[in-house]
């Protein structure tokens, strides 16, 4: 909001400022080409040069003496240029006084009154107290060209000029105010909006991350404890309870669950609970875990996956989730995981002989596919795919970007 206001004021006051130049440049140039003398000419070139200054500072500052001074130094030039008519200055000028104001001369006064110094109304829109300066200044603007065109078939024009130059650069102060402030409160909507999406974004993407990290470690050991674990010893279980409660404490202080596969094994010694453990080490404590939960794996290929911290941590969980699906659900014990890198890509096939099953006929509400390897991989732009059948056993075909 403040840089859309900072914006608005430097609008409104280069606005001010090209309106109140301009308006200098044409008055001085009907005065040049309606035949002034040149000592004329030199008498009103210091008000007109001065005015010229008083617009040019009005347009880089915010204060408001600038705008009272551009006013105060136009009128002076408007009483200069009626004196120099009515033969004040005969001496120096050449003028004589006569009854009727010369048309040059006339038109540059007016252009004076409703360009030059109405230019100033343009920045005193912008707050109450400039508005009252506002009216203060129209107010002594009209008593002057009153006056200065007293008696004069001109008048009425002059007049009627002036207000029309000061009610329209009041508009449009009033309006690109009005709708510079709207686009700024438009905006601003715009970014509460975007930040309660993106914040509501972030909770759901914690919030299934959450999931994802219970399904794969603490369910699956509530899962063995309720089968009474069978075919698990007792230390394989003691151990992967401990793993389990370590990732509890990792997400109750809000710290950066790191993958339990990939961290040090709470039997450990030495070693914090946020230390990562290297990239050959984690591939082999997901073999040591699964083993101990009876399901031997056979590796193949590379013996290290080399990714960043966090594409590793994911890349081990969607791996653990692809060897705890065997363990569960293939009928077999034993599973064959073949990685394989490039440099662009680190993949990893998981095979086993088990009883197969039908891709499309898995459960919309299922975490253990969609969620814990096809979401947890596309989110940081790889691709899981499975290759399965009723009886033929499954093939799964992780992708991870480097």
């Amino acid at each position: 909001m403040e840089r859309i206001l900072k914006q608005r004021d430097r609008l409104l006051a280069e606005s001010a400022r090209l309106i109140g130049l301009t308006s200098t440049v044409v008055a001085f140039l009907l005065l040049v080409l309606g035949g002034m003398t040149l000592p004329a000419l030199l008498l009103a070139l210091p008000f007109f040069a001065l005015l010229a200054g008083a617009q040019v500072r009005m347009g880089q500052t915010k204060a408001v003496e600038w705008p009272i001074a551009t006013i105060v130094l136009g009128l002076a030039a408007v009483i200069l240029l009626r004196c120099e008519a009515a033969g004040a200055f005969t001496g120096w000028t050449g003028l004589a006084g006569t009854a009727e104001l010369p048309l040059p001369l006339a038109d540059a006064m007016r252009v004076l009154t409703s360009g030059a110094i109405a230019a100033a109304a343009v920045l005193l829109t912008i707050s109450l107290g400039r508005m009252l300066v506002l009216v203060g200044a129209f107010a002594v603007t009209m008593i002057v060209v009153v006056v200065v065109f007293a008696g004069q078939t001109l008048l009425g024009l002059a007049a009627l000029s002036t207000i029309a130059g000061w009610s329209g650069l009041v508009a449009a102060g009033a309006v690109l105010s009005a709708g510079l402030l709207r686009a700024a409160r438009r905006v601003s909507s715009i970014g509460r909006a975007h930040r309660s999406e993106r914040q509501a974004s972030e909770t759901e993407a914690q919030r299934r991350q959450g999931a994802r990290l219970l399904h794969d470690t603490v369910l699956a050991t509530l899962t063995l404890l309720a089968h009474s674990g069978v075919g698990v010893s007792r230390d394989a279980l003691r151990r992967q309870a401990g793993d389990d409660a370590r990732l509890l404490r990792q997400l109750r202080l809000s710290a950066s669950p790191l993958s339990v596969v990939s961290g040090p094994s709470a039997d450990d010694e030495g070693t914090s609970d946020g230390a990562t453990a290297d990239p050959g080490d984690s591939l082999e404590s997901v073999r040591q875990r699964f083993e101990r939960l009876g399901l031997e794996v056979s590796w193949h290929g590379a013996t290290s996956v080399s990714l960043p911290p966090q594409k590793l941590d994911r890349f081990l969980l969607a791996l653990g989730e692809c060897l705890e699906n065997v363990r569960r659900h293939s009928g077999v014990k034993e599973a064959h995981v073949t990685i394989t890198d490039d440099e662009t890509t680190v993949r990893a096939l998981v095979t086993d002989n088990g009883v197969g099953f039908e891709p499309a006929a898995v459960p919309a509400g299922k975490l253990g596919y969609r969620e814990s390897i096809v979401a947890r991989l596309t989110e940081m732009g790889g691709n899981a795919r499975v290759f399965s059948a009723q009886g033929s056993g499954t093939t799964v075909v992780l992708e991870v970007p480097r």
